[in-house]
C-alpha cells in the first residue's frame, strides 16, 4: 500500500468511528479545511487539514493524494471528489445487486441506461407533477435518470455512474443484508 493510500485509510477509518454523521461531519469539516472559501482544496488546504487529524503529510505527499483523488483534473479537489475517495469500498455483494437492479433499468442491453429504457420500468403517470400538467412524462423520466448521472448530465447513465451513486449510498448502510435488502426492495428484484 503506497503513501497515498494508507493516508486514505486513516482518514477513511477517522470518518467511520464518527458513526452515522461521519459523512455529513466529513461535508463539515472539508468546508472549514477550505480556507480561502473556492469550494475546493489546494494540496496546502488539505495537508494543514490532515495535519489538524494527525496525519502529517509533507507537500509531495499531499500533491500526491491531490492529483490521486482529483477525478476533473482541475488540480484541487471539490467536495465530491473528496467524499468519493473517503467512500469505504463495496462487497462483492453490494456490487451484484447494483449490477442487478442495472440490468433491470437497462431493458436495451447496450450497457447505457436511457429515458427509453427507463419508460418500460419507471411508471410517471401519476406523479404529482405529470397529473397537474407541470411536467411532461419525458421530463420527469429525465430528472429521474439525473439523479444517478454524473455532473455532466448527458441524458445517459452508464453502470459505473450507477454504481457511483450506490456506492455514496452504500457508505451510510452498515451490513451487506440490510444493503441488499434494501436493494431488493426499491428496485423489485
Amino acid at each position: 500500500m503506497d503513501t497515498v493510500d494508507a493516508t486514505m485509510e486513516k482518514l477513511r477509518e477517522q470518518c467511520l468511528s464518527r458513526g452515522a454523521s461521519g459523512i455529513q461531519g466529513l461535508a463539515r469539516f472539508f468546508r472549514h479545511l477550505d480556507r480561502d472559501k473556492s469550494r475546493s482544496l489546494d494540496a496546502g488546504e488539505l495537508r494543514r487539514g490532515l495535519a489538524e487529524l494527525g496525519l502529517e503529510l509533507d507537500v509531495a505527499e499531499a500533491e500526491g493524494v491531490c492529483r490521486r483523488w482529483d477525478r476533473d483534473g482541475s488540480g484541487t479537489l471539490d467536495l465530491e471528489e473528496f467524499l468519493r475517495a473517503l467512500r469505504p469500498p463495496m462487497s462483492q455483494a453490494r456490487e451484484a445487486v447494483i449490477a442487478a437492479a442495472f440490468a433491470k433499468l437497462d431493458r436495451s442491453g447496450d450497457g447505457v441506461v436511457t429515458v427509453d429504457d427507463l419508460r418500460g420500468v419507471y411508471s410517471c403517470h401519476n406523479h404529482p407533477k405529470v397529473r397537474s400538467g407541470a411536467w411532461t412524462e419525458e421530463e420527469v423520466l429525465r430528472r429521474f435518470l439525473d439523479n444517478f448521472d454524473s455532473s455532466e448530465k448527458d441524458g445517459q447513465v452508464t453502470l459505473a455512474e450507477f454504481q457511483d451513486y450506490y456506492c455514496g449510498v452504500s457508505a451510510s448502510v452498515d451490513t451487506d443484508e440490510e444493503f441488499v435488502g434494501m436493494m431488493t426492495s426499491a428496485w423489485r428484484l
